[in-house]
Formats: C-alpha cells, structure tokens, sequence
C-alpha cells in the first residue's frame, strides 16, 4: 500500500466494502478526476477489478480506493465520505483544493 493524504470515512469504509462485496469478480472503488461539470473538474466513480500500475491505493478495514496519479493531484488532503439522509445517499469528497462547487457536489474548481 502506498501512503497517501487521501483518507476514508468509516461511513464511505463500510459502504465501500459492501459494493464490492456484492459485485462479482470487482475489488475496489475507482475515484478519478476528469474534466468537465459545471465547476470545471468532476468526481467519477467506478469499480475495478485491480490497481493499474500508477495508481495510490488508499484502504480502510475491508475497502479498498484506487486513485490514479493525475488525480490525485487535484484530491490531496482529501476524504471521502458516504452520506446518507433525506435527500439521498452518495458518496461526497471533502476536498481542501476546491475553491467552488455545484450544488450537488459531484464537481469542483481549483
């Protein structure tokens, strides 16, 4: 495992093992970075079997994140989290290098 500033939640720990539990042949969550949203940068997030060769592997009890090197960039010091209330359940990042973000919270600016 490589150290990283990224960090988990128990709430995002816990849901995170339980996705994958649940997904034949699937290992961890993939967080990345893309362009786009309408802050600028988006979160997307995947299941993936394994860590590519350039990824940060972030875990916690039984979950594990996947965290490409480019991405990681925009998300240092970051924690992920997984909330769930009236309006719905997700994942949210709370991220220290975002200056905005939508109201949804799947975008950001730099």
């Amino acid at each position: 495992m490589t150290e990283t500033s990224v960090t988990l939640s128990d709430a995002a720990a816990k849901r995170i093992a339980a996705i994958v539990s649940a997904e034949t042949g699937k290992r961890a969550l993939r967080v990345a970075v893309e362009g786009g949203g309408c802050s600028g940068f988006s979160y997307k997030f995947d299941l993936a079997e394994g860590p590519q060769d350039d990824d940060i592997v972030v875990e916690k009890g039984d979950a594990t994140v996947l965290i490409d090197q480019l991405s990681l960039v925009y998300m240092a010091g970051s924690e992920i989290d997984f909330v769930d209330n009236l309006l719905g359940q997700s994942f949210q990042i709370k991220n220290p290098n975002a200056v905005a973000s939508c109201g949804c919270g799947t975008s950001f600016s730099i």
